[in-house]
């Protein structure tokens, strides 16, 4: 998909350094290299050159890069001008490039353009951006197999998969006097059933890898005085949140963003749950609550001495559904040694906060509980939309697997393949709506 459009940016990130890079793309490439210096640099040669603009005057002497179509990053004839890197020089580079006919890239078009001209998908485009905003070593090695393409292999190996059984149940529905016996003699069923087993384990490890990419939203939680303010700073390594012995004294959120192992945390302290009359409190109650339904994990923190059978957390109506963590806080003031066990409402830690005792099994746990086991090979970075994608693809797959097992109906079996199909191809890019497109590349830097 050929543009009419030269466009141009800086590629380098803005401040003073050894190198500015200015980098083209478009068919008015050649005709901008030939008046900026003079010539034609050969083919992936790095070629010595005189800056100038367009009254022939010195701007800089740099290196000068030409990818001729097809073969550059974007598809296009791309021309990378690099020059000495201060923001001066860079603008008026920039500035000479744009009097030569070109103009300035969008946000992510360069990407866009790789895109659209089929030497990159979606998926890898969007590695791009989430590998130069790696927050950890983890999340930028899980970017760069997605820009590998090791999960667009998973996700064309599921269409493909669905593909070959769209096809054969409707040869089957082409033969309608047949069509029972094709839908009910096993194969459908058991295909189907592969399908749903290999789209958990795509799921499993896109949910793994969005938690390494964003990380994973803890909130701690309990009646006040329970000792969660104690527990942000023994995870926070640091006193983030006061600690004093009066009931309330937390009323807003507190947020710490922390990593264990290289995986990022974003740790709020909440206010205690309990009936107040106070309005500051009872507005910290009802923030405590909205932060609760969105979390990924919720840690209930309860006082080993004060409450030992736990039974505030009966009284704390939590919402269904929301992973759960017990926290059995101030064990130094007993006998009991941290440890880590099952129980009937969930896994429990049992720990001292204000001593450290217990902390790394805690730590040990949350890794557990992400799947994250400080080993990314096989896992791949992921985002919210292949999530929603994913999860579209499985409700899809539910509803064909309740036709064909009670209503034996391969049109409905047969349509509701068809919208698996289309859900897992919004994750290539290979079926997506233009409005998403826009949204996606608007999110990139300038010059990639």
């Amino acid at each position: 998909m050929a543009s009419i459009e030269t466009i141009a940016a800086i590629a380098t990130p803005p401040g003073q350094g050894g190198v500015g890079i200015i980098r083209l793309s478009g068919p008015n490439s050649r005709a901008i290299a030939k008046s900026i210096i003079g010539t034609l640099p050969a083919p992936r040669h790095a070629h010595l050159a005189s800056f100038n603009d367009a009254s022939g005057q010195l701007i800089d002497t740099g290196i000068a890069l030409f990818f001729p179509t097809p073969h550059s990053f974007t598809g296009e004839d791309v021309l990378e001008l690099q020059g000495h890197g201060g923001p001066v020089v860079m603008d008026l580079l920039l500035k000479s490039t744009l009097d030569a006919g070109a103009r300035i890239a969008r946000p992510g078009e360069f990407s866009e353009r790789a895109f659209l001209n089929g030497k990159l998908d979606l998926v890898q485009a969007e590695a791009i951006a989430d590998l130069i905003e790696s927050g950890t070593a983890s999340a930028a090695r899980l970017a760069v197999r997605s820009l590998q393409g090791k999960f667009s292999e998973k996700i064309h190996q599921l269409v493909e998969s669905v593909t070959n059984l769209r096809i054969y149940v409707e040869a089957a529905i082409d033969f309608p006097e047949e069509e029972i016996d094709f839908l009910s003699d096993g194969k459908v069923s058991a295909d189907l059933q592969c399908i749903v087993d290999e789209l958990k384990q795509v799921s499993d490890s896109a949910k793994t890898g969005r938690l390494l990419r964003d990380g994973m939203t803890l909130v701690i939680a309990g009646l006040p005085n329970a000792g969660k303010s104690s527990l942000l700073n023994a995870l926070a390594g640091r006193e983030a949140a006061i600690v004093t012995a009066l009931p309330g004294t937390t009323r807003d959120l507190l947020r710490e963003q922390i990593q264990i192992e290289g995986m990022p945390l974003h740790i709020i302290d909440t206010a205690g749950l309990r009936e107040s009359d106070d309005p500051i409190e009872q507005e910290g109650v009802r923030r405590a609550r909205a932060e609760i339904e969105r979390a990924d994990r919720l840690l209930w923190v309860f006082d080993d001495h004060i409450d030992p059978d736990n039974a505030s957390i009966q009284q704390a109506t939590l919402p269904q559904g929301i992973p759960l963590t017990l926290i059995r806080n101030k064990i130094d003031t007993g006998s009991r040694a941290p440890q880590i066990v099952q129980t009937a409402q969930g896994v429990e830690v049992s720990l001292s906060a204000k001593e450290g005792l217990g902390i790394e099994l805690l730590q040990q746990h949350l890794a557990e509980c992400v799947g994250y086991n400080g080993d990314v090979e096989g896992e791949f970075i992921a985002r919210r939309r292949h999530l929603d994608a994913l999860q579209r693809a499985g409700e899809h797959l539910c509803i064909a697997t309740t036709a064909l097992e009670h209503e034996v109906a391969g049109e409905l079996v047969a349509e509701e393949l068809r919208f698996v199909q289309n859900a897992l191809s919004e994750i290539t890019g290979e079926f997506s709506p233009d409005d998403l497109l826009g949204k996606i590349f608007s999110s990139f830097c300038i010059g990639k």
